[in-house]
Parts: C-alpha cells; sequence; structure tokens
C-alpha cells in the first residue's frame, strides 16, 4: 500500500490517500484490447469443477483443466497433493515481461546518449504525457456509460414522474398470484401511469399539458413517454440513495413494456436508451465530431477534477477552484459551435465531473479501510488485537486464523473496490439485461414474490472483476460463486441495490474513525474516559477495526444456513448484519458521540 514508512498514528488520523494508488486503479481499464481477446476464449475455457471461473491450470494426471482455487482445494492432500500440472497463464505473463523488457530497450539509447539535468527532465515529461494520455483514454471510454446531468426542464419532468410513481399501485396489481389475464393487468397499469402523468402535465404547464391532450392516444405521445421513464432512471444511477420506494415500480414498467404482447398491444414501448456523454455528443452528426475532439485535449482532466480540500489551505482550495472554472470556460468556448452550444459543453463536462467526484467519493472510504488493515500484519498489533473468527462464536459461520481472515478481508475490500470503480459500467450493462425483451418468470424468493431473470452481461463483468481482484492478491479464500438471477439476487436491480450499499455501509466506519481525534480534543473528561476504557486513542480505533475486520466478513447474517458463507454476495451480507448489531457494541457510544444517525445513505454521494 505504500504507507511502511507512515506511524500508526498517522495512519489512523489520516484522510489522505496517495494519488498513486487512485492512478494505478484508474488505469486498470486501460488494457481493454488485451481482455477483449480473452473473453472470446472464456466460455471454452471455464474449470471443470466448478463451471464458474477460467480455466488456469491443467493437471497431467487428472486430465482436466482447473481455476487456481478449485485446483488447491482438490490437490491441497493425498495422492493427488503429488500431481503434475501445467499453468496456462504462464504464457501471458510471459509475454507481458518481454515486451515490457522490449520496451526499456526502446529507450535505453536515448537515455544514455542524455546526460544530466535535461535527461531526467525529458523522461519526467514522458512519464507525466503518458499518464496524461492514459487518463484522456479513461474518460473516453467512460464516456460510452457516463449518464449526462438533467437539465432544468428534465429536473421538471423527474418531479412529475417521482409524483405519479408514489400513487401508483403497479407491483401490487401486476407481481400477484391471480386468476386473471396479467397481461390485462400490466396494459391497465400502463395505460393509469400515463394518464396521470398526462393530468400533472396539464396541472403544471397548461401549453405542454394541450399538445399531450391532443393526441388521441398514448402511442402519439410515446416519444415524451419514453423521455420521462429515461429521464428517472438516469437521475437514480448518480443517486442511488433516491428514489428508493419507486424506482421498483419504475423499472417493472419498463420492463413490462418491453413485453411483446404488450408492447403488441399498447403499440409502443417505455424504453429509451440512457443518455450518455457520449450518445449526446453524436446525437448531431452535422458536428463532424468536433465536439468528441475535447477528449484529446489535456485541459479535460482539469474541467473535470474532483478537488478534495484533504491537505489542502483555504488559497489552495480557491486557487484549484478557478483553474477548474477557468479550464471549463475555455473548453466551452473552443468546442462549442452551430450544433452544441457552450451550455452544451458545459454540461458535458460537469456529467464528468459528477462522474469523478462520485468514483472518489465512494471509492476514498475503502482504500482508507484497506491502508488501515496493513496494520494487522505488523506482529505486535496482530498478537494483540487479532481478526481470527471461529464458527458458532459471535455468530460466525466460517473458521479462519488472523491471517487467512487478513487475506479474506483484503480481497473483500478491494473487490468492493473495482466495483465502485466499475459502478457506471455495471449500470449500463444493468439497463441491458433488464429491458432486453425477454421474459421473467414470477417466483417466491422467500422475501415474497421476485421477477428472477438471467444477467447474462452483468455476470461476464463480474467475472471480470473477480479475475482482476485475484491477480492483485496473494490467495483467493472463499467462493467465487456470484448469484445472479436465482432466489438469492434474482434480477439486475437487485444486484445494483446490493452494492449501492457498499458505500452507505463503509462511510459512517470511516467517518467515525476520523472524527475521534477532534473529539477527544475538544473534551478532557471524553479523553479521560477513552484511556480508562481502552488504554489510548489509538487502541479505540483499533478496537473498532478488530471488531470491523473480524465479524464484517464472518459469513453471518443469512437466513438460512444454506445461503451464508463466503461468496462474493455473502460477503455484503455478513457485513450489512454487522451493521444491523452495532447498537450492541461497546463502542456505540463513540459512534453517536461523532455524529453517526444510521447506515441508511444520508451521508451519500448527491449530484
Amino acid at each position: 500500500m505504500g504507507n511502511s514508512k507512515r506511524s500508526l498514528k498517522e495512519i489512523l488520523d489520516s484522510e489522505y490517500v496517495e494519488d498513486s494508488e487512485e492512478g494505478e486503479d484508474l488505469n486498470l481499464n486501460d488494457n481493454l484490447s488485451v481482455e477483449d481477446d480473452e473473453d472470446s476464449q472464456y466460455d471454452s475455457n471455464l474449470c471443470n469443477e466448478c463451471k464458474d471461473m477460467q480455466a488456469e491450470i491443467i493437471c497431467n494426471d487428472c486430465e482436466e483443466n482447473f481455476c487456481v482455487v478449485c485446483f488447491e482445494m482438490l490437490h491441497r492432500g493425498g495422492k493427488r497433493r503429488k500431481h503434475e500440472y501445467v499453468k496456462t497463464t504462464e504464457d501471458k505473463v510471459d509475454t507481458s515481461q518481454q515486451q515490457q523488457q522490449e520496451h526499456q530497450q526502446e529507450h535505453q539509447p536515448a537515455e544514455e546518449s542524455n546526460v544530466g539535468f535535461s535527461a531526467v527532465s525529458e523522461n519526467n515529461s514522458n512519464q507525466e504525457d503518458s499518464v496524461d494520455a492514459k487518463l484522456l483514454l479513461h474518460l473516453k471510454e467512460s464516456a460510452t456509460y457516463i449518464p449526462m446531468r438533467l437539465t432544468f426542464e428534465e429536473r421538471h419532468l423527474l418531479r412529475l414522474l417521482e409524483a405519479a410513481l408514489q400513487v401508483s399501485e403497479y407491483t401490487d396489481r401486476v407481481d400477484i398470484l391471480s386468476y386473471s389475464s396479467k397481461p390485462k393487468r400490466i396494459v391497465e397499469q400502463l395505460k393509469e401511469i400515463c394518464s396521470v402523468l398526462s393530468g400533472l402535465v396539464v396541472a403544471s404547464n397548461m401549453k405542454i399539458g394541450q399538445k399531450l391532450l391532443e393526441m388521441k392516444n398514448f402511442s402519439d405521445n410515446a416519444k415524451w413517454f419514453q423521455t420521462v421513464f429515461e429521464i428517472g432512471r438516469r437521475y437514480k444511477i448518480m443517486n442511488p440513495e433516491r428514489m428508493r420506494d419507486t424506482y421498483g415500480k419504475l423499472c417493472y414498467m419498463v420492463m413490462d413494456s418491453r413485453l411483446p404482447q404488450i408492447e403488441e398491444h399498447m403499440e409502443f414501448h417505455f424504453y429509451k436508451p440512457i443518455k450518455t456523454v457520449q450518445s449526446f455528443l453524436l446525437s448531431k452528426p452535422e458536428d463532424n465530431g468536433k465536439a468528441l475532439k475535447m477528449f484529446d485535449d489535456k485541459l479535460i482532466l482539469y474541467a473535470t477534477s474532483s478537488v478534495s480540500p484533504v491537505g489542502k489551505s483555504r488559497p489552495q482550495i480557491n486557487k484549484l477552484i478557478k483553474q477548474k472554472e477557468y479550464a471549463i470556460e475555455t473548453l466551452a468556448s473552443k468546442y462549442s459551435g452551430k450544433y452544441y452550444s457552450k451550455e452544451d459543453i458545459r454540461q458535458v463536462l460537469y456529467s464528468i465531473g459528477d462522474y469523478n467526484a462520485y468514483i472518489n467519493m465512494n471509492r476514498k472510504p475503502i482504500i482508507r479501510m484497506l491502508t488501515r488493515l496493513d496494520l494487522f500484519h505488523q506482529p505486535e498489533i496482530a498478537k494483540k488485537y487479532s481478526i481470527g473468527i471461529q464458527f458458532g462464536r459471535q455468530g460466525a459461520r466460517l473458521t479462519h486464523d488472523h491471517e487467512r481472515q487478513w487475506n479474506y478481508v483484503q480481497q473483500s475490500l478491494m473487490l468492493w473496490s473495482i466495483i465502485q470503480r466499475e459502478m457506471m459500467r455495471l449500470w449500463y450493462l444493468a439497463d441491458i439485461d433488464q429491458f432486453d425483451g425477454s421474459q421473467y418468470r414470477l417466483a417466491s424468493t422467500g422475501h415474497g414474490l421476485n421477477r428472477i431473470k438471467p444477467c447474462p452481461s452483468i455476470y461476464k463483468e463480474m467475472h471480470k472483476i473477480i479475475n482482476e481482484c485475484r491477480s492483485k492478491t496473494q490467495t483467493w479464500v472463499g467462493s467465487s460463486v456470484v448469484h445472479l438471477g436465482d432466489d438469492a439476487v434474482p434480477n439486475a436491480l437487485f444486484f445494483l441495490d446490493k452494492y449501492t450499499q457498499v458505500p452507505t455501509i463503509l462511510i459512517p466506519f470511516d467517518q467515525t474513525l476520523l472524527k475521534i481525534n477532534e473529539l477527544v480534543d475538544n473534551d478532557e473528561f471524553l479523553l479521560e474516559y477513552v484511556n480508562k476504557e481502552y488504554g489510548s486513542v489509538e487502541d479505540l480505533k483499533l478496537t473498532i477495526l478488530q471488531d470491523a475486520f473480524a465479524h464484517m466478513f464472518d459469513g453471518s447474517g443469512a437466513d438460512n444456513f444454506f445461503m451464508s458463507g463466503s461468496c462474493i454476495d455473502g460477503r455484503l451480507t455478513s457485513a450489512w448484519n454487522h451493521c444491523n448489531e452495532i447498537s450492541k457494541k461497546k463502542y456505540y457510544n463513540i459512534f453517536l458521540l461523532t455524529g453517526f444517525t444510521g447506515f441508511n445513505g444520508s451521508e451519500g454521494f448527491s449530484a
């Protein structure tokens, strides 16, 4: 993590996250061409045992292909321990190493010929150029799924949509067991929501309402209805803590409207692709891609950056804000024209800025928790604050010693960090999986009747994320099963709902740990209490972290024994279970004193 030289107090107190880590994580999407080549062979090279992960080892004695996890599990003892095997991933590593060596050899003559300060400065400038080029490439690729920020007119339509969804009883009327025709019930409810929306438009804006009323059929206003529902979906992506009670109804309406028999009867559907930065800039072909050229301009990095106040003085912050505003106005003037106004370009830059702020806000707490986890590798801390767990104790469903639990927690946090980095892409893929017009089945999952629908796009992306996470960790602990389209995670909507809650779990923990110092500095009696109960402020923080790392990842919290454990989704389930038990903890009073109100997402990001 690069924090070996920092003291215990500095790591526990610091809000700072090293830029090098952010840069490395940000540039992980740069090797897309390599990943795309691997994807073509992915389905044919699955592990023979789990039929889940990509095969990386060929056992010569078994004559079968295995992933690393299954191979280690099956060959850890007995006669199989002596089996000979071949790693299929070695060739890729060798080729990448050869490319690096060739790249270094190409640059050696130039470096040797230039001696002194000029050589160092040129080398630094080349490195900066390469980093800028990677960041620009990342932004350009991300533009395909970064949603556009809502305009003032769109926010007005959003309020109308939210009002209509609040009074709708769509799921209560459609997703039930009944002898009446389900297609008939769906059509009735869809027509009802169209009527409510039309009435609200008339009440809010008579001119627009009059135009809608002039059309005798709802299908005549198909584009308007599609736009309204697209605005709702786009708003939810950047504001996951909003529309909690209504977004499910919105998705199911759009999903049902795309069923062939419903679309045939209604003569239109509610689906419209999400308006992204790229789709907006390509919506006017007459521009000849002039606006897209700003993704090759380095100024866009300043115009879309997230200004963090951590470790900066007020003058430094003001300078960064002015620098960002200047970059925005310069780009707006440079790339606006006949087809895209300055306000359009500003809206694009604000949208990318929202995306950067969203990722930054949600990932920083996870990265800080990973830094704190490194402390538990120190022998003196590991001895005093062991994070080992045992089945049956304090609700744990797993048995891990300190070292194994450390690896398990590390890979879980790293997995969540990568998922948060790719959250916009996952929303984009979920949109494809949910509204592709395919059939779903209604079944009881233990939480009432739910729509079970396959999610092939998200499933494939999740396996790529897991492979990336495994490549960053020394060993893989636990199961690599991803629940999608089953009783645990019925559809893409449930998947998104689970992982948008990761920040709402970790942000309160992170903020509490950061505010403890400020709290005890202002109250000498509280400092005396902390020293008496825990030994010191650092010991208090380590106590909170020990309990979190041990029981936030202990496999507990599932409805039954068979659904608990160490699968990809089980890690999040046990984390929520730990949050539900937080009021029973000895240190809960410290949480309350630092301003903790609950794990309800109120501290999340809002664009």
